[in-house]
């Protein structure tokens, strides 16, 4: 087990790429695995979780070609796809966990798929109670709400279904169960989730309908073959503009950086606390918009973070809750009870781990409250195997009276292996 120790800057100033973002790397992999012909990926993640899909989608027949962020994937359509002769293991990974299901949840063979030890606590019935709705066959623990799962696809229907979460991840395995279902299927969100699905679906030339909260695909459509480009990782992002609001003497540039509206809930955030936040440079590529955001240390004020906003920022909140630590007066989240599902339960673990710090926070039922500004004064913390809980605390450590030492460090690599490279260039 790893440890890094951190200490306090003086100031943040420069320019930086931030890594691919995971979420669109990820369905680049997928989608040209499905589509016909060759998809060539430009700025994906290599991280450990972007990896493991590389990895499930070649044990099911597809040629994949892997240089750091350029990918090429030798797509031969939905029958392309072959029985894996070992189990898929999607190592930490649930956004490959759930997608897949809703690809192997059509496909005629059987298929096991294993994680490591957290996704092995992760609720998977959110998914496969909908898929086995639609026809498919999957067994595993807990009447299937756990890994190891086993999946024995075939013939499927189209349903009509009202998940009781607003996830992207739910969302995206029914939509891809329904391109090859009979009929239509149709999904409706409580509060819409991150829609990277449709969009790139569209671009891969399929046909959906999208009504507010709601969204149908025919069955029975092909994906055809693309060139992604994908936008900096907003989430990763995010840890960059809380230094910068945070840390003395500061001012950071972020180089096209995904501004999807369904992920810009930290932008939100930061503006309504008095962030001083500027997005330049605006376009769009393969559906995605984009943009270079610059940061400057800022007066802050507490606010209250709740409801619809939620899902566009639930990746963000470990760092949300480091930022308003910094801010004056009261700053509270509430309706954030996916945090527990996570990589570890991060209302409990941010928490415990600030309070080590010397953050005035405390846990609620559905989140936290964070009174500030407070003097962090530095400490032993963990990740607890958590990237986005690691790199939370680094940023903490930035504006640290002394040094905080961070253990099971490894865990980044899942999705920023160089955000200590990049503190670096920017001290």
């Amino acid at each position: 087990m790893s440890k890094k120790i951190v200490e306090r800057v003086q100031q943040l100033k420069g320019k930086i790429k931030i890594p691919g973002d995971k979420s669109i790397s990820h369905r680049a992999v997928m989608f040209g695995a499905i589509a016909n012909g060759k998809t060539t990926v430009e700025g994906f993640l290599p991280g450990e979780d972007c990896l493991s899909t590389i990895s499930c989608f070649r044990k099911l027949g597809i040629e994949i070609k892997q240089e750091e962020d350029r990918v090429t994937v030798f797509g031969k359509g939905w029958n392309g796809l072959s029985e894996a002769s070992e189990i898929l293991d999607v190592g930490n990974s649930g956004t490959t966990t759930r997608l897949m299901l809703g690809i192997l949840a059509t496909r005629p063979f059987h298929s096991v798929v294993i994680g490591d030890d957290s996704i092995a606590k992760r609720p998977m019935a959110r998914v496969t109670e909908p898929l086995r709705k639609m026809g498919a066959k999957i067994d595993g623990r807990g009447k299937g709400n756990f890994t190891p799962l086993a999946i024995r696809g075939g013939q499927t229907k189209g349903i009509t279904y009202t998940s009781p979460v607003a996830s992207a991840q739910v969302k995206s395995a029914i939509l891809l169960a329904g391109l090859q279902s009979e009929g239509i299927t149709t999904v409706r969100e409580p509060h819409k989730s991150r829609d990277h699905t449709e969009r790139m679906l569209k671009a891969f030339g399929v046909e959906l309908q999208e009504d507010g909260l709601t969204v149908s695909v025919v069955g029975g459509q092909e994906l055809a073959s693309q060139h992604v480009v994908v936008p900096g990782d907003i989430s990763s992002a995010a840890f960059f503009l809380v230094a910068g609001a945070i840390v003395e003497n500061s001012e950071i540039t972020l180089t096209n950086v995904g501004i999807n509206e369904t992920r810009t809930g930290i932008i939100d955030v930061l503006l309504k606390m008095g962030a001083k936040l500027q997005l330049t440079n605006e376009k769009v590529i393969n559906e995605e918009k984009m943009a270079d955001l610059t940061i400057r240390t800022s007066e802050l004020q507490g606010i209250e973070i709740s409801g619809e906003i939620i899902p566009r920022l639930i990746d963000e909140i470990p760092i949300i809750a480091v930022l308003a630590t910094q801010a004056n007066g009261t700053t509270v989240i509430k309706d954030a009870e996916e945090l527990k599902v996570k990589e570890t339960n991060r209302i409990d673990t941010v928490v415990s781990q600030l309070k080590t710090l010397g953050a005035n926070i405390e846990a609620t039922d559905d989140g936290m409250i964070i009174h500030g500004p407070t003097p962090l004064i530095g400490g032993k913390v963990a990740s607890f195997g958590d990237h986005r809980i690691g790199m939370a605390m680094a940023i903490a450590g930035l504006v640290s009276s002394a040094q905080v030492e961070i253990e099971d460090i490894e865990a980044i690599d899942v999705s920023y292996p160089t955000f200590f490279d990049h503190i670096q260039e920017l001290i």
